[in-house]
């Protein structure tokens, strides 16, 4: 099912960042641009490595990698999202963008030390 969601979210990605680059920059100011483009790039990064997440999970089903997952689920639809709502919608959406980065953030953290646990024995029955 998540990779299903994951599929979608790297199509979205590049459909927005085409729209940016072809029909928006002709009729938006460059700032909008510039955040739809950031939002892209920070949703495909981390859709593929939220792909690169359930491989890892495949080969090591004992390690739990969902705080991380979800973590970077919260983070690219507060992060991104918020940054499409801005530059498309016009909608001004305050704090949500800098929490969605920190919720990326985290989840990268968790990562470390999920990973950190597993090179070091420390794995949770």
């Amino acid at each position: 099912m998540l990779g299903g969601a994951l599929a979608l979210s790297g199509a979205v990605a590049v459909a927005l960042g085409a729209y940016a680059a072809h029909g928006m920059a002709a009729r938006a100011d460059e700032a909008a641009v510039a955040a739809v483009n950031t939002a892209v790039r920070y949703q495909m990064w981390h859709t593929l490595a939220l792909l690169a997440l359930l491989v890892w999970q495949r080969f090591e089903p004992t390690i739990n990698l969902r705080p991380v997952m979800a973590l970077w689920i919260l983070g690219v639809a507060a992060f991104s999202g918020s940054l499409y709502a801005m530059a498309l919608g016009g909608f001004g959406v305050g704090l949500v963008t800098p929490l969605g980065g920190l919720a990326l953030i985290a989840g990268w953290l968790t990562l470390g030390v999920t990973a950190w646990r597993a090179g070091a024995g420390c794995r949770q029955p």
